[in-house]
């Protein structure tokens, strides 16, 4: 089982280390790596749990940490008691991941995310609070891309879990500037959850936005739906969000909740 030799470096470095472990590919096959080179007892992993987070993601560290046997701490990062974060501005990641990291920095001396150099290209304001709390990035010191981290998961025995679509925190679904809400975030993840449920584990979003709900899916997937199916997703969703607002069917469009301000 071969790991490339920066990688494995990275992780073998520092004396100890604590891994933010969102549920997705990138910091699962981070995780797989970092058991591999220090030993399941060698590494920390450390979640998040709040509103934000998919409560599939929150199921899928579980069972990942149960599989690999590496010790798990479930943390409140606190978030939602900032206000500038629930302000839900262009930079409203930056205020998360400050709240996280610090959260986090408290645990552990080190704390390594799953960042890749695809994230470099993009705007990524919670780049800046893993620089300003000493984040490590192990992916990016051994120049690995979304595709590399997915081919190494695919090494390490990760099986399905590769081919995961990107799943950002359910807070990204809401239009920039408004509030972020718990009880939103919630008819977002039943939305997500139901509709995957019936379409399988394709590129999928249900967006707040100031015009109302809208549900976005994999290109392929929204044109290969039959009038009778899109009827039946929008009813469903109707019923699920149950407040009056408008709700429409489209395809997937990525960043279609962010607004420049």
């Amino acid at each position: 089982m071969t790991i490339p030799a920066a990688l494995h470096d990275a992780l073998a470095r520092p004396a100890s280390l604590t891994i933010a472990l969102s549920g997705g590919i990138d910091s699962l096959t981070l995780s797989a790596a970092a058991a591999k080179v220090r030993g399941a007892a060698g590494v920390t992993l450390c979640h998040a749990v709040s509103a934000a987070v998919p409560s599939a993601a929150t199921a899928r560290v579980k069972e990942f940490a149960a599989a690999w046997g590496a010790p798990l701490r479930l943390v409140d990062a606190g978030e939602f008691a900032d206000p500038s974060y629930r302000a839900n501005p262009v930079n409203r990641c930056y205020f998360c991941k400050t709240n996280l990291y610090g959260t986090l920095a408290r645990m552990g001396p080190l704390v390594a995310a799953g960042t890749n150099t695809d994230d470099l290209t993009d705007y990524r304001p919670g780049l800046q609070a893993a620089a300003e709390h000493g984040v490590l990035h192990p992916f990016v010191d051994a120049q690995m891309s979304k595709a590399d981290v997915r081919a190494l998961a695919r090494v390490l025995g990760l099986g399905e879990l590769a081919e995961l679509p990107a799943a950002p925190c359910l807070a990204s679904r809401i239009e920039t500037g408004l509030r972020v809400e718990p009880a939103d975030l919630a008819v977002i993840d039943r939305v997500e959850t139901l509709l995957r449920g019936e379409l399988g584990n394709i590129t999928l979003r249900c967006r707040l936005l100031r015009g109302g709900w809208v549900v976005e899916v994999d290109q392929l997937a929204h044109d290969g739906l039959t009038a009778s199916q899109r009827a039946m997703v929008l009813a469903q969703v109707r019923q699920e969000t149950d407040d009056g607002r408008a709700v429409d069917l489209r395809p997937y469009s990525r960043g279609s909740a962010f607004v420049h301000q």
